[in-house]
């Protein structure tokens, strides 16, 4: 029986009183990747965010139902705990532009005592940074900025930083939208090669349905805040159950 990676039950989110998210159950499957769809406003990076827990520091924000990662109820748990189960990687490139490309790979274990010496440390930054197929552009360069990488470079940096953590749960939003073609597909690539290699989950929003139809096993499409339909990707693909879902696949939605 395969375990699940995450598991959302009745959950929800209002925001300064409105309603952001409601009643979303979700239940992904251990290292598979779920394709998070949908138009603008619908619920998507919030849904992220209500999963490893930044909606804490958001005011007058409130999260009901559940959340379950790897058997971890996220929000009868401590946040630091939880972050530690997930790593995020955002839309727009964000590495530290004060430290090496080897320390930003570097500064989460080191800071979460995750190695115990430099060897080890130099072994995981290597380890990341092949995951996120990043190694072999960057590896004379390590102690350059990450200003001198291109855009694309500069989120694959992102993404290796989040992995050094050793997450069970990957989250991305929309982490190609910013990037070019080469790198995007690079990305991509990466992420077909974690769930089928390395012991991972993932989730990403995208608003591009060749996109999700590309490179993951699930989708869930949200529409004003609301779970539409989730399923197997394939199924959906082929054989959309609902209305929208079926407007939005052909880009009138």
């Amino acid at each position: 029986m395969r375990k699940v990676a995450l598991l959302t039950e009745n959950l929800g989110v209002k925001i300064g009183g409105k309603e952001i998210l409601r009643n979303l159950n979700i239940e992904l499957p251990e290292r598979r990747i779920l394709a998070v769809m949908g138009p603008s406003g619908s619920g998507k990076s919030t849904l992220l965010r209500a999963v490893n827990r930044l909606l804490d520091t958001v005011p007058s924000c409130e999260v009901s139902g559940r959340v379950v990662i790897h058997g971890v109820d996220a929000y009868s748990s401590d946040p630091y705990k939880v972050r530690r189960l997930t790593g995020m990687v955002f839309q727009v490139p964000n590495p530290f532009p004060n430290m090496s490309i080897y320390d930003n790979v570097a500064i989460g274990p080191k800071l979460n005592g995750l190695v115990k010496d430099r060897r080890e440390l130099d072994d995981l930054v290597r380890w990341a940074l092949e995951r996120a197929m990043l190694w072999d552009e960057v590896r004379e360069r390590l102690k350059d900025p990450p200003h001198k990488l291109s855009g694309g470079q500069q989120q694959r940096l992102c993404l290796a930083r989040a992995l050094a953590l050793r997450p069970k749960l990957l989250l991305l939003d929309e982490p190609t939208a910013n990037v070019d073609p080469i790198n995007a597909a690079k990305i991509e690539e990466a992420l077909r090669s974690l769930v089928e290699t390395q012991e991972i989950s993932i989730i990403f929003v995208t608003h591009t349905p060749h996109q999700a139809m590309r490179i993951s096993d699930y989708v869930a499409f949200l529409y004003m805040g609301e779970l539409v339909e989730f399923g197997l990707t394939q199924e959906i693909a082929l054989n959309p159950k609902h209305e929208l879902t079926r407007r939005f696949l052909k880009g009138e939605v």
